[in-house]
């Protein structure tokens, strides 16, 4: 998908470029990353990254109600390539096995499509902003832990991302989905103890690694 297309647009430039007649779901992916890394109780980088995907699902539907299904995954497709994806995907659908439980593809009833206003909207996106308070705790905790003898590893990653799917029978539909992880790694100073964790959150307005530190810290003590 080109960066100057809206994966809206690259949806309806895919289900524009199927046959006649043919039944197809494509899947856009635009997804944004941001994430902090530490060693030894300092912090050693950081970065933000965003991906675009396209996969295209075609059906072959057979004249004794089976039907063989083709699927195509790429990154990084340009305009230009959306209706080569469109017909490797048709191609390998009629190659394919036949299934024998085919059903047909959902109509774009009103169950099945987004508000206008929410297929439209411009892809959600993450940044630095979302480690805000989480950065802040961060450091006091790297701070505490070189003065108690203890050394931590880890990072934090947060990601958004915006799936939108269409149909050559109508349906549109987006969903956003936040996710995010923390990862500690607890170390005694001569490093012969080391203790893990791991946190999942959306946001991480409901991570506290202050905590997560000191059950680390105990367990260290255990070994």
């Amino acid at each position: 998908m080109s960066a100057n297309e809206t994966p809206q647009d690259t949806v309806e430039r895919a289900l524009a470029a199927t046959r006649p007649g043919g039944e197809t779901v494509v899947i856009a992916d635009e997804s944004s990353t941001a994430n902090l890394r530490w060693a030894g109780n300092t912090l050693t980088t950081n970065g933000v990254a965003a991906s675009r995907s396209l996969t295209v699902i075609s059906v072959d539907r057979r004249a004794d109600g089976t039907a063989g299904v083709g699927v195509v995954a790429r990154s990084g497709v340009t305009p230009g390539q959306v209706e080569d994806l469109v017909r490797e995907a048709e191609k390998t659908a009629a190659e394919s096995s036949a299934a024998e439980d085919a059903a047909g593809l959902v109509t774009g009833e009103t169950s099945y499509r987004s508000e206008s206003s929410a297929w439209s909207a411009t892809p959600n996106a993450t940044d630095f902003g979302v480690f805000r308070s989480f950065s802040a705790q961060l450091g006091e905790t790297l701070r505490a832990a070189e003065a108690a003898g203890r050394k931590l590893y880890g990072f934090a990653e947060h990601d958004v991302t915006s799936t939108f799917v269409g149909t050559s029978t109508g349906v549109r539909a987006r969903h956003d989905q936040p996710a995010g992880r923390l990862e500690l790694n607890a170390k005694s100073a001569d490093l012969a103890r080391s203790a893990w964790a791991g946190v999942a959150t959306r946001d991480f307005t409901d991570v506290d690694v202050n905590a997560v530190d000191a059950g680390l810290a105990e367990r260290l003590s255990w070994q």
